[in-house]
Order: C-alpha cells, then sequence, then structure tokens
C-alpha cells in the first residue's frame, strides 16, 4: 500500500485548469496534492475545483491578502485531522504561504506542509522578506519536528522553495552566482536544515545531478535546452525519509503541452 504525494506550483489555479493542469494532477492518483501560487481566493478555488476530477478531496487552503498572490493549499483523498493555516510564527503566518494539515496515512501520522518561499531580489526589500520567512521557517520546522517526535509521527515540507541548493541543481550555476535563489545565504538554510537530518527526497532518490529540475522560465529555449533550476521539494523528517521509495518529475513532453512554468515533484512511500 503507498502513499503518495504531489507537489506542483500551479502559476495560477485557474490558468493551470486552462492548460489542462487539474486533469493532470487527478492522473496522478495521489493521496496528497499540495499547491503553491494558487492565486486565488477560497470561493474561486472551490469553484475550479468543482468541476474537475479533484471535486472529492478536502481542502485546506492559506489565502495571500494580496488578489492573484501567492496562496497554498494541500488537497487530501481524505479529510485530515487537523488544519492549521497560522503557525504561531508571526514572519510566516497571513501571508498565504504555509498551510499545514494531519494526517492518517498507509505510513503512521504526517504533518503534510505546503510552502511558497518568497523569490527575492538580492539587495532589495524584497530579499529581506525572504529571510524573514526563512528565519521564520527555521524555527517551525523545529517546532514540527520535535512535535512529531512526541507523537511519533512524521512530517513532509513540500513546495516551492525558490533556492536551488547547489550547483547540480542549477543548469547556469556560474551565470547565477549573486542572484536570488543561488545566494550563499539562501542556500545555508538549506545546508542547516539537511544538516539536521531533514531529507531531501528529490536529491536522494533522483540521482546525484545534475537536475532533475523542476522549473524552467517561459522565455526563450529554457525548457527546450533543459536549462532549468531545481527549486521544488519534498522534504522528510528522518524516519519517512526511509519509507519514501521513489521520485518522479512531470515534465511535459514538450514546451506547448506545459500547464505551469515548474514540474510537479511526485514522491511514493511504502
Amino acid at each position: 500500500m503507498t502513499f503518495r504525494v504531489v507537489t506542483a506550483n500551479v502559476n495560477g489555479i485557474r490558468a493551470a485548469e486552462r492548460r489542462g493542469g487539474l486533469p493532470w494532477l487527478a492522473g496522478v492518483e495521489a493521496d496528497a496534492i499540495c499547491l503553491q501560487e494558487v492565486r486565488a481566493t477560497r470561493e474561486q478555488l472551490d469553484e475550479v475545483l468543482a468541476a474537475s476530477a479533484l471535486q472529492d478531496f478536502s481542502v485546506a487552503h492559506a489565502e495571500a491578502p494580496q488578489k492573484g498572490r501567492a496562496g497554498v493549499a494541500v488537497l487530501t483523498r481524505k479529510a485530515p485531522l487537523v488544519v492549521r493555516e497560522e503557525t504561531g510564527v508571526v514572519e510566516m503566518d497571513g501571508q498565504g504561504r504555509w498551510v499545514e494539515v494531519d494526517l492518517e496515512t498507509k505510513v503512521g501520522p504526517v504533518t503534510v506542509v505546503s510552502a511558497y518561499v518568497h523569490s527575492g531580489e538580492a539587495d532589495t526589500p524584497k530579499q529581506d522578506d525572504k529571510y524573514a520567512f526563512l528565519e521564520g521557517m527555521d524555527r517551525r520546522l523545529g517546532q514540527l519536528r520535535r512535535s512529531s517526535s512526541r507523537r511519533k509521527g512524521h512530517v513532509l515540507v513540500c513546495g516551492d522553495l525558490n533556492i536551488a541548493h547547489r550547483e547540480v541543481d542549477i543548469k547556469n550555476w556560474k551565470g547565477n552566482r549573486g542572484k536570488a535563489g543561488f545566494l550563499e545565504e539562501e542556500r545555508a538554510y538549506l545546508d542547516r536544515w539537511f544538516d539536521r537530518d531533514w531529507v531531501d527526497l528529490g536529491r536522494r532518490l533522483g540521482g546525484e545531478g545534475p537536475g532533475p529540475y523542476t522549473w524552467w522560465s517561459w522565455r526563450g529555449q529554457a525548457f527546450d535546452t533543459d536549462a532549468g533550476w531545481r527549486i521544488d521539494y519534498q522534504v522528510a523528517t528522518p524516519g519517512l525519509g526511509e519509507r519514501a521509495v521513489r521520485a518522479e518529475i512531470g515534465r511535459a513532453p514538450s514546451y506547448a503541452e506545459r500547464w505551469s512554468d515548474h514540474a510537479p515533484l511526485i514522491v511514493d512511500f511504502d
């Protein structure tokens, strides 16, 4: 019996629906679907899902205060035991960038998180916002790790972290040194988390690299030449990491068949 989770930055749920993204997500037959950049109100999200093959999924949604921006969701086949849109971490709450659900699954109790970290912009207030969020995320990961240990459960953090961890995670790493998404200060957060035994499942199950990438610009020939970034993650506590058996990037067969500038990451747990 497999527990399957898919994470996808949909680049706008309504746009993804028009491009065929929702039938694709439904076809994966996941137990949990983590979405980022939903860019919709709850009413708009419910309307789109009601007209799709995902209509029977339970929905946890954190909406951004700015219309048409950010927004994250977790869709689950079974209703979650608990939904948390507020964590008590001031740098994270109320931004539409973090939502948690507690699930009873085939591999035991799992807290599943959908996260969307700021893209940032080096040497600007946007980058300050990104670092503030990462600091809050650092504290929240510690809290989740301790609570999961007490209840003998697991944690799975999914989403667009907007950081390429190492040189093998970005095609043009030399040209992007000093730019948001590949700054040493950003990458240090991933170093810290993985040094604390959080498991990067995309890398563990995807080989040594380069790639496989999960984001390519809409512009130019980036997709066709595979000039991408690996910025979408599923990150697990150690016990759950040991149960992960397969990871796959849902890269579109062609540029014309893309329904987002990101590709979903699917992980199976046994």
